[in-house]
């Protein structure tokens, strides 16, 4: 049987050496080229480089394509029918992977900016696909965590005598959630990152860090606190249900408290604790001294994890911060007066669209609007 003599090449290429010149990558052609970029983008790159020689890839890779759809969007495959080449041709493009594209001067592997990142301990980067299933491998060959569609797992039996850290990156327009090792469950919204010991340790506080919002439902563990640190303001509890939201482009680091206690701590003052009981949201913002704590409605702010947007008495323009990173758009408002007008309504991003959220708001206050790709022209 004969391989596809540059295919393979190619691939020995990137397993010897971590890359590939892009000229080489040019003697494929645009569809397997294509086809390629779209199976790493859908988190389809799983197994190992088996048995590449001793393949007819020119035979298989051609029913191959006969059996998968490619489009410039999405990759649809129908593994019931080609299960006997799924196995060689996952396989075979896994190490592509690992591809980066080399000009005269060394680039990173490029990274879609849609793409949920897992960056691991020693910097690499697993692309995550929303629907996908996956295992994250140590170098030892140990199954640090596992996938599955929108969640992924740590296991509570590896055994670690030091802190080793993850981070998961949500780009705009998506959520995900995650199980850490000691079973605390967060549910991370849009345009967020969290930072968390692949194994908590004991004798370890068990500490996370936060950009942007999630939510936590926190095993309880008296003799480990659980801390959850943001840009200005630490959260410590030892069981409970709380949301946490410290978006950078935002001044307010807020905390709602739906169950159980915590302990809100200024970071410049961490002396000095502020206390919530369930139903009450501490706010901080570096241009106060205090946490203020107030009553509120605590489903407002944590109806997004099943797509729900809630606006009560918001002003516009920190409507559009929230749409943008919902959505996944940019949005460019030319009529100032609109920015400070206030804003009670619902929607829910799994059923309406941008287009739509922006007519019922646009009936309200008049205005119009026009959408270009991503970028939407608020006029």
């Amino acid at each position: 049987m004969k391989s596809n003599p540059n295919l393979v090449n190619i691939l020995k290429e990137i397993v010897s050496d971590g890359s590939v010149n892009s000229s080489k990558i040019k003697l494929l052609t645009l569809e397997e080229q294509e086809l390629i970029k779209e199976l790493q983008n859908n988190g389809l790159l799983e197994e190992a480089l088996l048995y590449v020689e001793s393949m007819d890839a020119e035979k298989n890779w051609e029913e191959l394509k006969e059996k998968i759809t490619v489009n410039k969007k999405t990759v649809v495959i129908n593994w019931k029918n080609i299960f006997q080449y799924a196995a060689i041709f996952v396989g075979l493009l896994s190490m592509v992977y690992v591809f980066q594209y080399k000009t005269d001067t060394p680039s990173k592997m490029v990274i879609p900016d849609d793409a949920i990142q897992l960056v691991l301990e020693n910097g690499d980067i697993q692309v995550l696909s929303p629907n996908g299933e996956k295992q994250i491998i140590k170098k030892d060959g140990g199954v640090v965590a596992s996938q599955k569609e929108n969640k992924i797992s740590y296991s509570s039996t590896n055994s670690m005598n030091k802190l080793v850290y993850n981070e998961i990156k949500i780009p705009y327009g998506k959520t995900f959630a995650i199980t850490l090792s000691d079973g605390t469950e967060v549910n991370m919204n849009a345009g967020s990152s969290l930072k968390y010991p692949v194994q908590f340790i004991k004798g370890h506080n068990r500490e996370v860090v936060l950009e942007g919002e999630a939510f936590f439902n926190v095993t309880k563990d008296k003799t480990h606190p659980f801390i959850v640190k943001t840009r200005g303001v630490n959260v410590k509890v030892l069981g409970t249900k709380f949301n946490v939201s410290s978006y950078k482009e935002e001044a307010d680091i807020n905390t709602v408290l739906v169950e159980g206690s915590v302990s809100l701590s200024n970071v410049g003052v961490p002396n000095n604790n502020t206390m919530l009981v369930p139903g009450e949201k501490g706010t901080w913002n570096n241009q106060k001294a205090a946490i203020a704590v107030k009553k509120v409605d605590t489903r407002i702010y944590t109806e997004w994890m099943t797509g729900e947007l809630v606006f009560r008495k918001a002003a516009f323009k920190d409507i559009i911060i929230r749409l943008e990173r919902s959505y996944n758009v940019s949005i460019e408002n030319t009529k100032k007066e609109l920015l400070d007008k206030k804003f009670n309504a619902s929607f829910n991003k799994n059923i309406e669209s941008i287009e739509e959220v922006l007519t019922a708001m646009s009936k309200i206050q008049d205005f119009t609007f026009k959408k270009e790709g991503k970028l939407i022209k608020i006029n």
